[in-house]
C-alpha cells in the first residue's frame, strides 16, 4: 500500500513510448513502465488507441493527477498503474 490507507498515488508525469508503453513518474519518486497492450486486447474501448492514428500519443493527466486519459471513454487510474507498472531500475 502506498503511504497510508486511502492514499491515492499522484502522477508527476506521463510519457507515451513506442509499442503502447507509458513511462509514468509518481510524486514519491517511483518510476514505472506500464504496458497498455493488455488493456487494448481485453477492453473494447481501448482498441481505439491502436485504431485511431496518433491517439495513444495524446495521453493526458487529469487535474487531480490521480488518473490519465485519452478521451471520455479511455482512462487509467493511477493506483492501477502504480500496482501493475514495472519498476524502472535506476543504474
Amino acid at each position: 500500500m502506498f503511504g497510508g490507507v486511502g492514499m491515492i498515488p499522484r502522477i508527476k508525469s506521463v510519457k507515451p513510448l513506442d509499442n503502447y508503453i507509458l513511462k509514468v513518474i509518481f510524486d514519491d519518486g517511483k518510476e514505472v513502465l506500464y504496458d497498455v497492450n493488455d488493456d487494448i486486447r481485453t477492453i473494447e474501448s481501448y482498441k481505439d488507441l491502436r485504431e485511431i492514428c496518433g491517439l495513444f500519443q495524446q495521453v493526458q493527466l487529469d487535474q487531480s493527477r490521480t488518473c490519465i486519459f485519452w478521451n471520455d471513454k479511455i482512462d487509467l487510474p493511477s493506483d492501477a498503474i502504480y500496482e501493475y507498472g514495472k519498476d524502472i531500475e535506476h543504474v
